[in-house]
């Protein structure tokens, strides 16, 4: 099914059926696709150990500089059209339409009994852990550089946080859906809180 959000111009589709994979295997941790979990991390980790071993493996800051950026360039290309289909049947995307306008797709697997049983648990844990956790460790990296007056690296960073932060808001968007679900989730998580705290409340009185 395909539905449009009017106010920024995305849309939450099922990912291509033709990609779905339909064996019978049963859910368990193993891991499904190597080579793609493999370079999940392997480019944003490599990143982030140039960055902070740039100044013992090489005195000229140009030839660290490309290196991270080229490194951060190959994970957000992987990340984004590769890893995160194989290993957790998302993607997003973007295209424009005939008339020039933009417009985001964020694209999930449906959800089928036999899609659910062969969804390896031990490569989304991968796949969230490390895409989770490098942006956090470029943005603790960007206020480092910030407060220890490294203004030279400042690019570097913020190359790190804006590349692997619009993945990890790519795919959350597409885990959870528009901005309107987003906050019909909230909504609707507040509202279960705050009756199950009422009827907690009545049963002891």
């Amino acid at each position: 099914m395909l539905s449009q959000d009017s106010n920024d111009d995305t849309e939450d589709v099922s990912l291509f059926d033709a990609e779905e994979e339909t064996t019978n295997r049963p859910r368990k941790s193993k891991i499904r696709h190597p080579v793609a979990s493999f370079f999940h991390l392997f480019f944003r980790v490599s990143a982030v150990v140039v960055y902070l071993l740039c100044e013992l493996l090489s005195s000229s800051f140009i030839a660290c500089m490309v290196t991270i950026i080229l490194l951060l360039s190959c994970d957000f290309w992987a990340v984004k059209n590769v890893t995160g289909r194989l290993m957790v049947g998302l993607r997003w995307w973007n295209h424009i339409d005939e008339d020039g306008k933009s417009h985001w797709v964020f694209e999930s697997r449906k959800s089928t009994p036999q899609d659910n049983k062969t969804i390896s648990e031990a490569e989304s844990r991968i796949f969230w852990l490390g895409l989770i956790a490098c942006p956090i460790l470029w943005v603790i990296f960007a206020f480092s550089a910030l407060f220890s007056f490294r203004v030279k690296w400042l690019a570097v960073v913020i190359m790190g946080v804006v590349l692997q932060g619009a993945n990890l808001y790519g795919y959350i968007r597409c885990k959870v859906g528009s901005k309107k679900n987003l906050t019909s989730m909230a909504t609707s998580y507040l509202g279960k809180q705050f009756l199950r705290q009422n009827t907690g409340d009545g049963q002891t009185s």
